[in-house]
């Protein structure tokens, strides 16, 4: 097992690691490269993202060792490339990209190799020409404006103070505490601890600011003009007066990317060799010349960590980090509209919280009202966060004036419409093509599960949101039923009134991690729910994407075995592992994968119950209670049978519209005998991977008239109800904390986008058909997936 200590520890600028010879760097990258013995059970599966970071650490403090690192990785994929050994180009250009950022300097030859390479990935097929598209336009930019990634990235990161770049972007750790209890809360905890004290030394923003002014100095004007030891200590003894010098850089650089910078006259060159100059020449009396360059490693970016709790709200939480943004500070125009918010939705209130009116008897005029007037809200209003709402807005107002509550915007504008629209084109650009039934009574839509940005087919330029919210989950599938319940919520808020949206971007990741008392298996060729495996999303994403798997899935055992070395060994050197990877995930991560979000809707066998509706990402249970007990044994001795023999259980009637490959989809009624069912919408392998739900009985039902005897039903439209008086079990994303009982029967469905209900409410009356799209709608994507971002998307 490879280990992890201080020893190559990030150190401040100016000190250089030893070097590392390239025949080293070159078997300390073929050790990283995912292989097909990967996906098989093995001692060195959970070392892969370990040995990635620790290359990483060889080249990060000396800038001989990263330029090494970049030749050596674009002659490997060049004769990846003439080898056609497709599975190394995603892995290699990631690590050469992360390598770019922190370089130095690097020639221009150089740039030039890597940009011809990533060109010639347009004409491969997806994913690698989405890729290799999004990294040629990096690489182009940064070719003829050095520097600039590694400017935004810490720029954004790092919330630094400027008025050219006003991104910001946060991280925002989400641990299932089902999960993460005992040891693997403080060692988590303590990562990210020494991670945000800065072992690279940056602990202020000034030392943000002179390791930008460092690179990007050293990166446009290179060793032929550049000293960079004298630049870094006359950085450090300028002390405040480094801030003016920082504002000129980034004004230089963005100025250059709104000119369309082409490299004709030498402007950004001239311009940084003269502040060069001034700094250099204001501490050093000698000659001005060149020498070697120095390494600005890449801090972590600033990151939350909380434990999922019942109480955290994700909505609050980003609406909180979006007021106190200092960059918010200069969007005066949102002041007003932030004022309206807080009268309209109080952040405290669940978006799912019913709503009470208060019916008014008074004239409205003051004059008018008794002196003894009691401005205490109505006794129906029982539920204890409105009443705490009520009583601090009385206490803050003055007695003797009338009081007016938060009103609620009923009818959304249409510019809000408008907005939501936009969103989702954004994010759905297959949707233009229009959302009808396809020629033939055949479904428009195909069974492939959609991933990767597809920025050749959006025709839909980005809206510029200001700030990217960036948001991890850890755990197993219970954690990412609660992501997608959550941000259904979240859109059914932003639906109702509009605030984030166009405001706040968000990405979500995920970070695979099993119960400790559960062995941690790596992702098999044939993924079975049916053993057990608590992190079916998780396995799923490492079987179309090896790079995740080498990465992210291995993060999960890795973290079960920092918990137990920091038991036994509590004082033992500290290096930030967990977050050096997120870090990593967060950055080259950005090719999404697509989930369908389920609605049920769940009826009670109690009459006095009102019906509940509820969502689900990757597995549903039905489970009858009475025969809890016996299901498994029945279930074996239903194989073992030649199933000519009665079947046990409850009959149960299902109406379903059944999937075929072909689109043309038939509705089938059946019943059958079962003592429960299983609703994946995840893939139980790669041959049967189709963007639907499965449904398995725990017995094969036998051939009827009535019954086609079918042992799995895919469908994305289900009714189940029992025919008996009984009830059944029902388990949402194997959360206990999800189960409702006493059931009747639920109706499945994919969840639609409270962002299409708006629109289609508002197109509704210039249509007499109500069933028909109107309007704007029928560009928009009807149904809510949940993007989890990958390194690769999905690789056939």
């Amino acid at each position: 097992m490879a280990h992890w200590d201080s020893s190559s520890s990030m150190e401040p600028t100016g000190a250089c690691s030893p070097t590392v010879p390239e025949s080293e760097l070159y078997r300390s990258l073929q050790a990283v490269l995912p292989r097909c013995t990967d996906q098989q059970p093995g001692p060195d599966w959970c070392n892969k993202g370990m040995l990635r970071w620790t290359l990483h650490k060889k080249v990060q403090n000396n800038p001989a060792n990263s330029l090494s690192l970049l030749w050596v990785l674009i002659k490997e994929l060049e004769k990846a490339e003439r080898w056609d050994s497709r599975k190394s180009i995603i892995p290699l250009l990631h690590t050469l990209m992360h390598a770019i950022i922190q370089t130095a300097y690097i020639p221009d030859e150089l740039y030039k190799r890597v940009y011809d390479f990533c060109k010639r990935l347009l004409t491969y097929p997806q994913p690698y020409c989405t890729v290799g598209l999004s990294y040629t336009r990096q690489i182009k930019t940064e070719r003829f404006i050095p520097g600039l990634m590694y400017q935004r990235m810490i720029t954004a990161e790092q919330k630094l103070k400027n008025e050219h770049y006003p991104f910001q972007e946060r991280v925002f750790v989400l641990a299932d505490p089902e999960v993460f209890s005992g040891s693997l809360i403080p060692a988590v905890v303590e990562d990210f601890e020494v991670s945000a004290l800065g072992s690279a030394g940056f602990q202020s923003p000034l030392e943000h600011m002179r390791s930008v002014v460092q690179h990007s100095i050293q990166a446009a004007l290179g060793p032929q003009h550049c000293h960079g030891p004298k630049l870094a200590q006359a950085l450090r003894d300028m002390g405040q007066e480094v801030e003016p010098y920082f504002q000129e850089v980034l004004a230089t650089l963005e100025q250059c990317v709104e000119e369309g910078y082409r490299g004709e006259g030498g402007m950004l060159n001239s311009r940084l060799q003269q502040l060069y100059s001034e700094i250099v020449s204001d501490s050093n009396a000698e000659p001005l010349c060149g020498g070697p360059m120095c390494d600005c490693p890449i801090p972590n970016p600033e990151m939350s960590f909380y434990l999922w709790t019942e109480d955290l709200d994700i909505w609050r939480e980003l609406s909180k980090w979006f007021r106190s943004s200092s960059v918010s500070e200069h969007f005066s125009s949102f002041s007003q509209e932030q004022e309206d918010f807080e009268l309209g939705e109080s952040p405290f209130t669940p978006a799912d919280m019913p709503r009470f009116s208060i019916m008014s008897n008074d004239s409205g005029i003051e004059k008018d009202l008794p002196p003894s007037s009691d401005f205490s809200p109505s006794t129906s209003l029982d539920n204890p966060c409105i009443i705490s709402a009520w009583e601090q807005c009385k206490n803050e107002q003055d007695s003797s004036r009338l009081l007016r509550r938060g009103g609620i915007k009923l009818k959304p504008t249409a510019k809000d419409g408008m907005a939501l629209m936009q969103d989702t084109l954004e994010d759905n650009p297959s949707a233009a093509s229009g959302g009808g039934p396809g020629k033939g009574g055949r479904r428009a839509a195909t069974l492939q599960r959609r991933a990767g940005m597809s920025m050749m087919e959006n025709h839909f330029p980005k809206q510029q949101r200001h700030f990217i919210a960036k948001i991890v989950v850890m755990g197993d599938d219970r954690v990412v039923g609660r992501l997608a319940k959550a941000y259904y919520f979240y859109r059914k808020r932003e639906a109702r009134r509009l605030f984030l949206t166009m405001r706040v971007s968000l990405q979500f990741y995920y970070i695979p991690v099993c119960p400790a008392q559960l062995p941690v298996s790596p992702v098999t060729v044939n993924l079975n729910q049916s053993t057990g495996d608590s992190c079916t999303l998780g396995s799923y994403l490492s079987n179309v994407d090896p790079w995740y798997n080498s990465n992210i899935n291995s993060l999960g055992g890795m973290i079960h075995k920092m918990a137990k070395l920091q038991e036994m060994n509590p004082e033992r050197p500290k290096d930030p592992f967990i977050s050096d990877v997120i870090a990593y995930y967060v950055r080259s991560g950005q090719q999404p994968v697509y989930f369908n979000i389920y609605f049920v809707k769940i009826t009670f066998n109690s009459m006095t119950k009102d019906p509940v509706e509820d969502v689900f990402l990757t597995n549903l249970e039905i489970e009858f209670p009475e025969f809890k007990h016996i299901a498994a044994s029945m279930k074996d001795k239903h194989k073992r049978s030649s199933g000519s023999g009665e079947v046990c259980g409850v009959v149960i009637s299902m109406n379903y519209r059944k999937m075929t490959l072909s689109g043309r989809d038939v509705d089938v009624g059946i019943s059958a005998r079962t003592t429960g069912a299983q609703i994946n919408a995840i893939p139980s392998s790669e041959a049967e991977d189709l963007n639907c739900l499965t449904l398995t009985l725990n017995e094969t039902p036998s051939k009827t008239k009535g019954s086609s005897g079918e042992s799995k039903i895919r469908t994305s439209n289900i009714k189940i109800r029992t025919l008996e008086r009984r009830s059944f079990t029902l388990t949402l994303d194997k959360d206990s904390r999800r189960i409702y009982k006493h059931v009747q029967s639920i109706e499945i469905s994919p969840c639609l986008d409270p962002g299409y209900c708006v629109q289609k409410s508002m197109g509704s009356k210039f249509c007499t058909d109500g069933a028909r799209d109107a309007g704007l709608s029928k560009y928009m994507s009807k149904t809510l997936p949940l993007p989890v971002n990958t390194f690769a998307g999905i690789i056939n």
